[in-house]
């Protein structure tokens, strides 16, 4: 790829990105389909992972903020939706169905949130901003800094893979940016195939750990909910020994700190 397309498709990501999340936005706004706050904390993840290498230019600082509300505003929504899919899948759809008048409420207060008009603004404003700043025309520069930031996240998941007493919910962040970041920038990352791979799978043990964690907290607080807590409880042990399984394979998947440095 020559050194100008790599700056142009940087640019150019962000802004089809920017169109997905307006997509999405609408679907919600229009209540259309179930996918829409699904879909548009996906842009937003990915707009964050493009910015994230970038994180010290101060013509990024806005909309990383922006972005970084819009994901704050709308984790206890989406926590509730998946909540509620486990609910009917479980049987229990009184359960749920109770739920679904407070995550409609809940659709209303993102589609009017300050958080993101401010979010689409900013949006607006960067590739006129982003071209003015030092690396909007010196893109074997962005390439460096972007690669560098690549490496420096791997470093710091193979240190958290690699440390049995490692908190299992920081790794699982952890985990989620890696992932993401290495999306982001394909090209760049260290990590060979068979790691983006594992990367997945830990990523989705963790999560469906996280999951049955989270549930069974809510078991403590919803008192209707306290008949299923038993067996999220169980299932979370059930989980967190798959996690385990999914990170130790991952682990020798990775490049090592010796390796990294070569």
């Amino acid at each position: 790829m020559e050194q100008g397309m790599f700056l142009d498709k940087y640019v150019a990501e962000i802004q089809n990105l920017t169109a997905v999340l307006r997509d999405a936005y609408r679907r919600l706004d229009e209540n259309t389909d179930d996918e829409a706050l699904h879909d548009l904390r996906i842009a937003v993840r990915r707009i964050r992972s493009l910015l994230g290498p970038l994180g010290s230019l101060p013509e990024n600082q806005a909309l990383r903020e922006a972005a970084a509300e819009v994901g704050r505003l709308t984790t206890p929504t989406r926590d509730l939706e998946v909540l509620i899919a486990e609910l009917d899948q479980r049987g229990y759809s009184a359960l749920a169905d109770g739920r679904r008048k407070l995550l409609q409420a809940e659709y209303r207060e993102i589609v009017q949130a300050p958080e993101l008009q401010r979010l689409f603004a900013e949006l607006k404003q960067w590739p006129a901003a982003f071209a003015r700043s030092d690396l909007g025309g010196d893109s074997p520069e962005l390439k460096r800094i972007i690669g560098k930031a690549l490496n420096r996240q791997v470093r710091k998941l193979y240190a958290g893979v690699t440390d049995a007493e490692f908190d299992r919910h920081k790794l699982r962040i952890l985990v989620k940016r890696t992932r993401y970041i290495t999306d982001a920038f394909p090209s760049l990352s260290p990590l060979p195939a068979v790691a983006t791979t594992s990367l997945k799978k830990a990523q989705s043990a963790l999560g469906g750990w996280h999951d049955h964690y989270q549930w069974c907290l809510r078991g403590q607080q919803e008192v209707d909910l306290e008949p299923l807590v038993k067996g999220w409880s169980k299932a979370q042990k059930e989980e967190l020994k798959a996690a385990e399984a999914a990170l130790k394979k991952l682990a020798n998947t990775l490049p090592s700190e010796h390796a990294m440095n070569k």
